[in-house]
């Protein structure tokens, strides 16, 4: 199967936001990453809009034809209304903190089962696929499938961290035995988080149903030294199994 490269724009905003004004337009670094080959793009907007605005999701969202999905914590009423008035292909629902630097832990769905039955109900009758952010537990995949999410988004970080120290067949084992069950229970699959030029290839060539990665930090810190399109063209290229 073909896995979808969703690259996350967040970093723009963080470098515009530093100095103010427009400078990268956000807006046209959306429209850059379609054209050059991403097949969906992602934000991830936090309650004190310190990267990616509300204002910059409806405007980004006017304006592409590629997949969007918009990350987000939706116990904040702010972010479910954002989402809503936009209707993104797909919502990926994130348990952030209010000040957390960056995503680091995924959802118990056990604990918080009846929430995410709710909120998801909520999305889907907007016609908005939902995505939710889980750490690649047997348990939590099990439970996942309990809140009737459409997809679940494997967090990453943990891989990356092993792969980094040489030990990448301990890094993938839980990810192919959470991926497997997941999709026996008919969820699709995305990840994201640490993924990057030197891993992605070998957790695309062990993680056989794959829908979608989504990738932002790393890229972008590569694309200041080889250039936007070329990098997400070989970012692609690491998600064909055949490389």
């Amino acid at each position: 199967m073909n896995t979808r490269l969703s690259v996350n724009i967040n970093k723009f905003a963080t470098l515009r936001n530093a100095r103010g004004g427009n400078n990268p337009n956000v807006v046209k670094a959306a429209i850059d990453a379609q054209l050059f080959g991403a097949e969906g793009i992602t934000v991830h907007p936090r309650p004190d809009e310190r990267h990616i605005t509300y204002q910059d999701v409806l405007d980004i969202k006017k304006v592409i034809t590629t997949e969007f999905n918009i990350e987000g914590n939706p116990s904040e009423q702010k972010f479910v209304e954002l989402v809503l008035a936009a209707k993104p292909d797909q919502v990926t629902l994130v348990p952030d903190a209010t000040k957390q630097l960056t995503s680091d832990h995924g959802w118990d769905t056990i604990q918080h089962k009846d929430f995410l039955i709710d909120i998801i109900g909520t999305f889907k009758k907007a016609g908005i696929r939902v995505s939710i952010f889980i750490d690649p537990d047997l348990k939590m995949v099990e439970a996942a499938a309990k809140t009737n999410t459409d997809r679940i988004e494997l967090y990453t970080e943990m891989y990356a961290r092993e792969f980094a120290a040489g030990k990448k067949e301990m890094a993938i084992q839980p990810y192919q035995s959470a991926a497997k069950l997941a999709s026996t229970l008919g969820l699709g699959i995305n990840a994201g988080h640490d993924l990057d030029l030197y891993n992605l290839h070998y957790f695309r060539q062990h993680i056989s149903h794959l829908d979608e990665v989504s990738i932002g930090h790393a890229l972008i810190c590569d694309a200041l030294y080889l250039g936007f399109e070329n990098t997400i063209q070989l970012y692609k290229r690491q998600l064909q199994i055949a490389v």
